[in-house]
């Protein structure tokens, strides 16, 4: 069973914290995108059409000071996780949402749609904040490129000479930055690892020769190890 834990990073972890305290719950929020229209003789229909982004929101406490429930290696000022959420926002970029729990994982690229935050009464310094997330996709702009316009028997000279705009479909590019290397944290698997950097988990071997990584090693990899990747 995966340790539960939820871990938000930037840039390809260039930046990242677990979460010092896990959150009761964590709500998904997924919906269609269909329309209903009145069709005379069959009354209302539904349309059918892409799912929406999926959502997710939590609640949590950013503790200033030990408690028994803090869970990870690192406890930080409740002022270092807020001011991070608040550049990443500033940047206008994804961050990469990860929980790890018993039933199912989650390894999003993911904006932030709020965050809500004040400080408890009662426990000078701990704050309470609330955390909502869009699932991302990354997008590129198609550029159009004029082409000549051929004549034809009903065109004039002066309309066959006009440009015409033609859309380009270009593969959509990557716009995270790929390291060369890696951190190992807890639930990490060698596939999961390649199926994230390289797209493919199939290609966990490469990782593993790469790092002489023996087989018996694959299934308890320590965490915080630093691996190379292809």
């Amino acid at each position: 069973m995966d340790e539960y834990a939820i871990w938000l990073s930037f840039n390809n972890e260039e930046k990242k914290f677990r979460l010092p305290v896990n959150p009761e719950s964590i709500e998904l929020k997924e919906a269609g995108t269909g329309s209903s229209y009145e069709v005379s003789g069959l009354g209302e229909i539904n349309v059918i059409k892409n799912p929406k982004l999926t959502g997710y929101r939590f609640d949590s406490l950013f503790p200033a000071q030990h408690y028994p429930f803090i869970v990870g290696d690192e406890l930080h000022p409740p002022l270092y996780y807020i001011n991070l959420i608040k550049e990443w926002m500033g940047t206008r970029r994804p961050i990469r949402f990860k929980f790890t729990g018993s039933s199912f994982n989650i390894n999003e690229a993911v904006s932030i749609e709020s965050f809500d935050w004040k400080e408890v009464a009662g426990s000078p310094g701990d704050i309470e904040y609330a955390l909502e997330l869009k699932q991302y996709v990354f997008y590129k702009a198609q550029k159009a490129v004029p082409v000549a316009q051929k004549a034809t028997s009903s065109s004039t000279s002066a309309d066959a000479s006009k440009p015409v705009l033609a859309k380009q479909n270009p593969p959509r590019p990557d716009e995270r930055q790929q390291p060369k290397t890696y951190t190992l944290v807890a639930g990490d698997t060698l596939w999961a690892v390649a199926q994230k950097f390289l797209g493919n988990g199939a290609r966990y071997k490469e990782i593993q020769k790469l790092n002489q990584i023996t087989d018996a090693e694959v299934t308890r990899l320590p965490v915080g190890k630093v691996i190379k990747l292809p």
